[in-house]
């Protein structure tokens, strides 16, 4: 029974070992002329590091039309979620600023959620790869998962960079919530480390009891809980959001890959260092253009908040490990 998705080496260079590797990247980068000096791009101007983190970041949105759009099987499953919905949604945002506002805020909150879920999606699936009954820990999985990614926000140093998203929509939020900062400091980052604690000595009491946890699963929750709660909770080093977004678009961008990588070379002709120059190509050149892009452009600017929410909404349902399995 192969007990990873792709392989040891794989598996470990870009799902195990992303979130430390990141965590190394960010520390390396902090205090450094890539981080504090200003660039121009485009219409915008920021730091090297602020245009990669939004490369990657918008890379790994675009790049779930490589598994909806892109794959036909899947997309004959869905027509009316691929064509019809964006472009609906992207029509209400461009005719309604409230709804454009609306959409930052959700998009925001629903990728909290998000990451969460695909560090979860991971973990299930190392469970269901090593033969562990698939019902044995999944709630705890995901409980572990939504609390150690979204508690350290919650409670951390870089939490009023999510809230400023009600600036334009409700300003007595962020102030309300900068008010009572410290308080949610103290318990969600106390809550996710006792948390984080229990989790591994459950699944050690699993293992007394006969059973047979992956500990593939209990490394990846595991190493990505510290690392979150060191990240988003104390943000040291100053580039909380460089470390969590980098791995989390690495673990998106390989799994896309592995998954749709020979099904695509096929369909396009093309050998696998091709298809792979093709694919990853597309993806970071979609970032750098919405990098690029100015804000005000209203048009452009909508269709960009449409690709996040329709990623966050394809990657549930066509990600989807289904609970029998998993």
């Amino acid at each position: 029974m192969n007990r990873y998705i792709v392989s040891p080496a794989y598996d470990w260079l870009f799902f195990l070992g992303s979130p430390l590797a990141a965590l190394l990247v960010g520390i390396a980068v902090s205090h450094t002329h890539f981080a504090s000096d200003a660039l121009t791009l485009g219409a915008e101007r920021d730091t090297a590091v602020g245009f990669f983190t939004g490369i990657m970041v918008h890379a790994h949105l675009v790049a779930v039309v490589f598994r909806s759009h892109a794959n036909p099987s899947i997309r004959r499953l869905h027509p009316v979620r691929f064509f019809v919905v964006p472009v609906v949604l992207w029509v209400a945002i461009v005719a309604s600023t409230w709804l454009a506002i609306a959409s930052i805020v959700v998009a925001t909150f629903w990728d909290v959620w998000h990451s969460g879920a695909q560090t979860f999606g991971f973990a299930r699936i190392y469970e269901r790869n090593h033969g562990t009954p698939p019902e044995l820990g999944r709630r705890l999985d995901f409980w572990a998962n939504q609390l150690l990614y979204a508690g350290p926000i919650l409670a951390g140093a870089v939490l009023m960079d999510h809230f400023h998203s009600f600036d334009d929509l409700w300003s007595a939020v962020p102030v309300y919530v900068e008010g009572h900062r410290r308080v949610l400091a103290i318990a969600v980052i106390a809550a996710g480390t006792v948390f984080l604690a229990f989790y591994v000595f459950a699944h050690v009491q699993f293992a007394r009891a006969g059973y047979r946890p992956s500990w593939l699963k209990v490394w990846i929750v595991a190493s990505t809980g510290l690392v979150s709660i060191y990240t988003w909770g104390f943000n040291s080093w100053g580039q909380a959001f460089l470390i969590m977004n980098l791995f989390h678009a690495v673990q998106y961008l390989a799994l896309v890959w592995a998954k749709e990588g020979t099904q695509l070379c096929a369909r396009v002709g093309v050998p696998p260092k091709v298809g792979l120059t093709l694919y990853l190509g597309s993806v970071l050149a979609y970032g750098v253009a919405v990098e690029a892009l100015d804000p005000g452009r209203t048009v452009l600017w909508g269709f960009t908040i449409v690709v996040s929410l329709m990623h966050f909404w394809y990657d549930a349902f066509v990600w989807s490990v289904r609970r029998a399995e998993v």
